[in-house]
């Protein structure tokens, strides 16, 4: 496998924890809470799967609201990061800015599988990609990384609060009836109230919003095939 070094300020082969964190108290603060968007045409979804240190990005891109794919754009790399908890993006934003770099058609918001501000610095992945790319941006985690909530209804589009010392971090949404809720979190340039109802219109069948869902087939599928 290759590494993956990142041209877009971050040195990821050099930086220690520390700085690490160092960076996302400082990025934090360059966040947006605002809607940073107009008309959505297309919604994007990346993910990454990894294989010990090897990691292999997706990004999708699919008409909006009809979600129809328009692209796929894969990359595989080694890590430059060691896996520390909570600084999970310095291991994947590398490899997902290469993947970023091989779309010709680019969305206006993209659906990140991972957090946005519901981090315990208030910047995970969809956070850090979303200030690195000036690109509005969702967090759709699968699971909860922080916070605290009460279990949202059981049908489809019921949500709780999801909050941390008292601030509200996001949201638990039931995307399906009577299955397990995403933990939704904007990541940069949308609101709250805008990233539950983008999410919840990209949701068909399945539990995952079709972007993070399809990337998530395109990720396993470039893993599979370097094996």
């Amino acid at each position: 496998m290759k590494k993956v070094r990142s041209e877009k300020g971050f040195p990821f082969f050099s930086l220690t924890p520390a700085e690490a964190i160092a960076i996302q108290q400082r990025d934090r603060h360059k966040v947006s809470l605002e809607d940073g968007f107009g008309k959505l045409e297309f919604i994007g979804g990346s993910d990454v799967s990894s294989s010990g240190d090897d990691f292999f990005a997706a990004f999708v891109v699919l008409s909006y609201p009809e979600l129809e794919l328009v692209e796929v754009a894969t990359a595989f790399g080694e890590s430059p990061f060691p896996y520390i908890p909570g600084l999970l993006s310095f291991r994947e934003i590398p490899i997902l800015l290469e993947a970023w770099d091989k779309l010709s058609r680019r969305p206006d918001l993209v659906l990140v599988d991972g957090q946005g501000i519901a981090h315990p610095r208030r910047f995970g992945i969809a956070s850090h990609l979303g200030v690195t790319l000036d690109l509005p941006t969702i967090g759709c985690g699968k699971s909860r990384l922080i916070g605290k909530y009460q279990e949202p209804g059981l049908n489809r589009g019921d949500s709780s609060v999801l909050s941390d010392k008292g601030e509200e971090i996001g949201r638990v949404l039931r995307t399906k009836n009577k299955v397990s809720p995403l933990f939704i979190s904007p990541g940069h340039k949308v609101s709250l109230g805008s990233a539950v109802s983008i999410v919840l219109s990209c949701c068909t069948r399945y539990r995952l919003p079709e972007p993070t869902r399809l990337a998530h087939l395109q990720a396993n599928a470039a893993r599979k095939q370097a094996f």
